[in-house]
């Protein structure tokens, strides 16, 4: 991405960040032990515990209430640098086969990378709910 490590740190890592890429209606605290918790519409969404934050390099999630069966997965976000733009290494871990909701899962984390990379680089992701959604 052509952003700072600082910019992409705090979109990956504050309500407000997270709202602009992911979806609009995330709530909590993102410190250390807290949780976050994020809507898709009406929908329940999961509730995520924050339990790794390194500022500028990473920050961790445990999933500790799911309707998509991702109770207990943890999900990484790694910065590093590489070429003179900044990478985002994500994983979810956890699963326990790689079946059609894996790839559903994958597709739409491509989707939401994108827009993570919208928002760091011009200021305006497609977070869901947002007017730019598709």
């Amino acid at each position: 991405m052509n952003a700072s490590k600082k910019k992409v740190f705090e979109a990956i890592s504050t309500i407000n960040g997270l709202s602009n890429w992911w979806t609009t209606k995330t709530s909590g605290s993102t410190s250390f032990g807290d949780i976050i918790q994020f809507r898709f519409g009406e929908m329940e969404g999961p509730q995520m515990k924050v339990t790794e934050v390194n500022p500028n390099e990473s920050i961790t999630w445990e999933c500790v209430v799911s309707p998509h069966g991702w109770l207990g997965y943890t999900f990484t976000f790694l910065l590093d640098e590489n070429d003179g733009k900044i990478r985002v290494r994500f994983s979810q871990d956890g699963w326990k086969e790689q079946d059609d909701y894996y790839a559903g899962c994958c597709f739409s984390w491509v989707r939401y990378m994108e827009s993570l990379r919208q928002l760091c680089q011009t200021g305006k992701g497609e977070a869901y709910g947002s007017e730019g959604y598709r």
